[in-house]
């Protein structure tokens, strides 16, 4: 049965908002003038209403994006779990999370949800028919775990699942903040130098009529340079961005490059793993659920941020549909670090594929931030050398022609 939300006014003329469930928008009417309400709008909630605005998708833009943010949906899974298995039914719980909803835009999205599910459809196809709000990995762990009757188990882990990945992106761009500072701040204050204070010095010595060292006679040819074509610069990087944007999405372009880029050194093995540790966790996830492996494979492999990558767990999916063992088939590929066909190895003889896939995960997570970590230690200082270098080198543009000065004074 679908949700619609309401705006009314009752009998003291107050204002009153809500949502409430029917069959058709006349239908919610009718429940509002039953209930001594002169409804002045009915609009569906959710995108898979027969009443929903074509536009939705701009008003979605400018509502603000996804009612979900990494965070919120981990709280929410953790929450809904919690109450699945405290023996709490599916549509008990949906109706309590939806009491509770911080906004108006969640609690018209649980509503829909609810109403969905009242209305006999499971909750994975449920939340199917908001695709901007849950992934496709998401409601097929959801669908799987309703089958097997384990779903408040699923959505622990999944909840789990959600809270590692956002905790292992929160360290990764931790540890990059600090030097994107420093190099945002630096380079701020060498255009800073290089087109104001050079330039006013070098008017001191214009008179001089003696010859500038080598040094300040760079300087202020970069300096004239930056004041006279610093605009053809910024133009010249939005064109380069702009062309490398456009060349990223062709796939054919994207794949070398995004392969170039595992070969790379520090950054290469390091985006090798991340990929790596998010399609174990992934497989390891679904499998746990009871997903069919090729279908898990497939969803897995839509993870990978890396499209070399990606290619080759597709690759390796073939394999499996021929008859291949997934070790051997991702041991085939050379970009997955041996790890992951090593626990697979081990698990498919064991019989404990998802643990041991969820170990390989684990221990590539950590060796991610152990990476992430030791590379930012090593470019902080480097990036402060460089900067106090490149100051340096301002600093003795600017005093070298005043000690000159000072000795032919002497």
């Amino acid at each position: 049965m679908p949700a619609y939300s309401f705006e009314a006014i009752d009998q003291q003329g107050l204002a009153r908002k809500g949502v409430l469930e029917a069959d058709t928008a006349r239908s919610a009417r009718g429940l509002l003038r039953a209930q001594s309400l002169i409804p002045l709008t009915v609009t569906s909630v959710g995108s898979g209403g027969a009443d929903a605005p074509s536009s939705s998708g701009w008003r979605r833009a400018l509502a603000g994006g996804r009612i979900f943010n990494s965070t919120a949906l981990a709280i929410w899974t953790r929450q809904l779990a919690g109450l699945i298995s405290s023996g709490l039914p599916l549509e008990r719980a949906l109706t309590a999370l939806t009491d509770e909803a911080e906004s108006e835009r969640q609690r018209n999205l649980l509503a829909s949800l609810r109403a969905e599910v009242n209305g006999g459809s499971p909750f994975g196809r449920a939340l199917s028919q908001h695709p901007h709000e849950f992934s496709p990995i998401y409601t097929a762990v959801i669908s799987a775990g309703e089958q097997s009757g384990n779903l408040g188990m699923v959505l622990e882990r999944l909840a789990d699942d959600l809270e590692q990945s956002m905790a292992l992106r929160q360290k990764l761009v931790g540890a990059a903040l600090y030097p994107a500072i420093v190099t945002l701040v630096a380079i701020a204050i060498v255009i800073f130098l290089v087109s104001y204070v050079v330039p006013q010095v070098a008017n001191v010595f214009a008179g001089t009529k003696r010859a500038l060292p080598f040094l300040t006679v760079a300087m202020l040819g970069l300096s004239a340079f930056v004041r006279n074509y610093g605009w053809a610069m910024l133009v010249a990087i939005a064109f380069i961005v702009f062309s490398a944007r456009l060349a990223l999405a062709r796939a054919a372009f994207r794949e070398k490059f995004d392969a170039a880029w595992l070969n790379l050194p520090l950054v290469g093995k390091l985006a090798r793993q991340y990929n790596a540790a998010r399609f174990a966790s992934t497989l390891a996830m679904l499998t746990t659920a009871g997903v069919p492996i090729l279908k898990a494979l497939q969803a897995a492999s839509e993870t990978l941020s890396n499209t070399a990558m990606r290619a080759d767990a597709l690759d390796a999916l073939v394999l499996v549909r021929e008859g291949a063992p997934l070790a051997s088939a991702l041991a085939q590929k050379k970009r997955f670090p041996g790890i992951v066909s090593m626990f697979a190895r081990l698990g498919e003889q064991t019989g404990t594929l998802p643990l041991m896939l969820q170990r390989a995960a684990n221990q590539l997570g950590a060796e991610v931030q152990r990476r992430a970590m030791h590379l930012a230690t090593i470019l902080e200082p480097l990036l402060i050398v460089a900067m106090g270098g490149v100051v340096m080198l301002i600093v003795l543009a600017v005093l070298m022609p005043i000690i000159q000065l000072n000795q032919f004074v002497k």
